[in-house]
């Protein structure tokens, strides 16, 4: 992909994650690349009818919560029948999309999919809340331990090992061992993320304006000195950082309170 991979900060990979809850529910890309090839202007029953596997009902709850992601608009809000358009936003999702299955033939699935197939399989790998974030403090800092993750993420344990689990499975991570507390890294897969972020950041800066959120360091502290002291020394000991998003050489990582609440996620699949 020829566009620079850009930094991406806490804040960064929550806007990416908030990009990801837009576009990446199931069936999502069917239904664009469907009204974009046979519209511009479909009903739910016409929209059906190209999609057979699945119901009316189903189209029209889809489209629904596509018109209130932004991706599809209608004239008439009180005419059940009047028909769908994709919204300026939906018709730009071209470059996302061809970036989303060049990654996913080229480091996860190598079988073969129709395209729209793939982007949705991709899709499914990074929407959940956590593992934008996830992928970002490992590009930073190469290894990390379950523990320290939790800490970083300011989340439970437990969710950062749920977290885990799905993206080992998912191909995006992987243990460096057996033995109780081996730290995690990226994949090849995981570490290739980079054009797929710096595609979801562009379409998003292109549709939307930014608000930065106002958060005093004062307000929430969800760590101790002495929990960050030992998050601190544990990403000492990780490996050499990655160039996945070109970042320069960063000093171990402490989290003040301002950055963990901006990259604090749902604790829900």
């Amino acid at each position: 992909m020829s566009a620079q991979i850009t930094p991406m900060s806490a804040a960064d990979s929550q806007r990416v994650e908030t990009v990801l809850h837009r576009i990446a529910p199931k069936w999502t890309t069917h239904v664009v690349h469907t009204i974009a090839k046979y519209g511009p202007e479909m009903r739910v029953a016409d929209v059906a009818q190209h999609l057979t596997a699945l119901s009316p009902s189903y189209v029209s709850k889809r489209l629904a919560s596509m018109s209130e992601a932004g991706l599809v608009t209608r004239d008439g809000t009180f005419d059940r029948a009047a028909p769908y358009r994709l919204s300026s936003a939906a018709r730009t999702l071209g470059p996302v999309y061809r970036t989303l299955a060049q990654w996913s033939s080229e480091h996860v699935n190598h079988t073969p999919q129709g395209r729209y197939d793939r982007v949705e399989d991709a899709l499914q790998r990074l929407q959940l809340a956590g593992t934008t974030e996830t992928v970002r403090l490992f590009s930073e800092h190469g290894s990390i331990r379950l523990p320290d993750l939790a800490e970083c993420l300011g989340a439970s344990e437990q969710f950062a090992a749920t977290r885990l689990n799905r993206m080992q499975a998912d191909g995006l991570v992987a243990r460096t061992g057996d033995r109780h507390g081996a730290q995690y890294v990226l994949t090849d897969a995981g570490a290739a993320l980079g054009p797929v972020y710096t595609a979801l950041q562009q379409w998003d800066h292109r549709h939307t304006t930014p608000v930065a959120p106002a958060v005093p360091a004062a307000e929430r502290t969800l760590t101790s000195p002495a929990q960050s002291a030992r998050t601190a020394a544990a990403l000492r000991r990780s490996a050499a950082p990655s160039t996945m998003f070109s970042h320069p050489p960063v000093p171990p990582l402490r989290v003040p309170a301002a950055v963990t609440a901006a990259s604090h996620p749902s604790r829900g699949r």
